[in-house]
């Protein structure tokens, strides 16, 4: 990546008007050398900088290079690129840590020399009120609940103790999650309090946020103070660029280093493409086809199943994916541990699907309505060919398109009949998965399935401490899971990174959040 293209790509990302009011404004956005600047392309601007309240990709972005958490996930090599372990975990803020003789309580001791960007120092204190943030919040509150945390006390200044209802494997998995960063609580009292948190951020990560407009761009700027290991980028300037082919054609040109939301069809051009590199590995992210258990039809399994049976699976993986993407067999994806594609049947069967709409009462078919979330060619391509393959039994798929935002706002109500949606486990473990989307009282089961197998083998799971017997828990599951058929499985992601050569450090997550501060760039 030439330094020259480089100055010019973060005077134009620069050149672009408005930032958010409220933002950190301890402006520091030109770079001292082109060769520390990335300039990224993001098809969003995300939501909130809270770290409690994040649950998209652009925003949890950030959140990750404003904040540090107490712990972090390993990274190991996959094929000669770097990985990310999360079986593994390491210190963070917290230098170390150890357990109770039977698992429900943790000692964290934490780093001597970490503070917070304004200077403050990460205490004791800083950790119990975040951690009071969080289990107050609207969304990463139900983690908190999942990670099975009980109270959080001080111990004194260095050293905090989190105790937990019962033994529970996925706590310390949770922990390097963004949702649990450690926030200068004073700051934010000081400020007014947390909605401050939405627009301003109050961390010890290694980057400042100076700029962020979510219908523009945002700008990141390095923390000089940083405890840790400094970012060898100094800035990063992303611009947020809803049209796909805008981003591709800014990287083909050099006028950005680094851009997300590749879609498949241009994968191959682009890996023909001078001085652009292409980074597609097997990820954990899947997209569905769900179907509302408590609306008729799809209140019947048998309904479901039929829908299941008509989806022509080669065609999506083949005409719209073109091969970024894998099949799907189970409700968890084929990547994590424990994954089970036990009592998955379905296949391209018209005949079948057929048999069950007469089975079920409906042999002449019927109607329903499909809401198509915007942002993402793939929905669109892959709407259309359901819609024709189930008009050849008699279902009429009515496609709604809604604006992104609105889309979103409609799956919360639990009242949408049939969509497609995507999810990436950012834990990646079954009972993480399972426990947002399929379990009774899942915050993320939009599609309102509910089981008694299931919610039982995932309540079981989750205080089981032997791994063998916790994946047998997770196989009867998912096996329950398969047979009902409360989605139609449509395929697994590859995780799709394009950037200029040049630029090194890119390491894959399964949350797919891009860690700035581990990327270079070289002259």
């Amino acid at each position: 990546m030439k330094r020259t293209v480089l100055a010019l790509a973060a005077a134009a990302a620069l050149a672009v008007s408005g930032c958010a009011a409220n933002a950190n404004s301890n402006s520091n956005s030109g770079a001292e050398d082109a060769g520390d600047t990335l300039v990224a392309a993001y098809s969003e601007g995300g939501k909130t900088l809270d770290p409690a309240e994040a649950n998209d990709v652009t925003s949890d972005t950030f959140v990750v290079a404003a904040y540090d958490q107490l712990v972090t996930y390993a990274r190991t090599e996959d094929g000669g690129k770097p990985k990310a372990k999360t079986d593994q975990i390491v210190p963070m803020l917290a230098e170390s840590w150890k357990a109770s003789a039977n698992n429900t309580s943790y000692t964290f001791k934490l780093r001597a020399d970490a503070k917070f960007q304004d200077g403050a120092p990460v205490t004791a204190d800083a950790v119990v009120k975040s951690f009071d943030h969080i289990k107050a919040s609207s969304s990463a509150s139900f983690l908190y609940k999942m990670a099975g945390i009980a109270k959080v006390t001080k111990v004194d200044e260095q050293n905090v103790k989190i105790d937990l209802t019962a033994p529970n494997h996925l706590f310390l998995q949770i922990l390097p999650m963004y949702s649990f960063s450690i926030i200068d609580m004073d700051k934010v009292a000081q400020n007014g309090g947390p909605k401050w948190l939405a627009t301003n951020t109050a961390g010890s990560g290694p980057y400042k946020i100076t700029k962020w407009d979510p219908s523009t761009e945002a700008a990141m700027a390095r923390n000089d103070s940083y405890w840790g290991d400094k970012p060898k980028l100094r800035q990063v300037n992303v611009k947020f660029i809803a049209e796909a082919s805008n981003r591709v054609q800014l990287l083909k040109k050099g006028e950005v280093g680094l851009a997300l939301e590749v879609p498949p069809k241009d994968v191959q051009s682009l890996k023909a493409a001078d001085g652009v590199t292409i980074d597609s590995r097997a990820g954990n992210k899947i997209l569905f086809f769900a179907m509302n258990n408590q609306i008729k039809p799809f209140d019947d399994p048998r309904i479901r199943q039929a829908v299941s049976y008509a989806i022509p699976y080669d065609k999506l993986l083949n005409d719209v994916m073109k091969g970024q993407a894998s099949p799907m067999k189970s409700s968890v994806a084929s990547s994590t541990p424990g994954f089970s594609d036990a009592g998955y049947t379905y296949s391209h069967d018209l005949d079948k699907a057929r048999a069950l709409l007469a089975q079920a009462g409906l042999p002449q078919g019927f109607s329903f309505d499909f809401t198509l979330g915007s942002g993402f060619d793939d929905w669109n391509d892959d709407a259309v060919l359901i819609q024709a393959e189930l008009a050849k039994i008699g279902v009429k798929m009515n496609i709604k398109k809604m604006a992104r935002p609105q889309f979103l706002e409609a799956l919360e109500t639990k009242k949408v009949q049939s969509y497609i949606t995507r999810w990436t486990s950012f834990v990646n473990d079954p009972g993480y998965h399972l426990g947002l989307l399929l379990t009774s009282q899942g915050s993320s089961n939009y599609a309102n399935f509910s089981d008694p197998v299931v919610d039982k083998a995932w309540q079981q799971a989750s205080t089981e401490p032997d791994v063998a017997k916790r994946n047998k828990l997770y196989d009867a599951a998912q096996q329950e899971i398969n047979t009902k058929a409360p989605w139609a499985y449509l395929y697994e992601y590859n995780i799709v990174v394009a950037h200029r050569a040049g630029l090194d450090g890119y390491t894959s997550y399964p949350d797919g959040i891009v860690r700035f501060f581990q990327l270079s760039v070289t002259k």
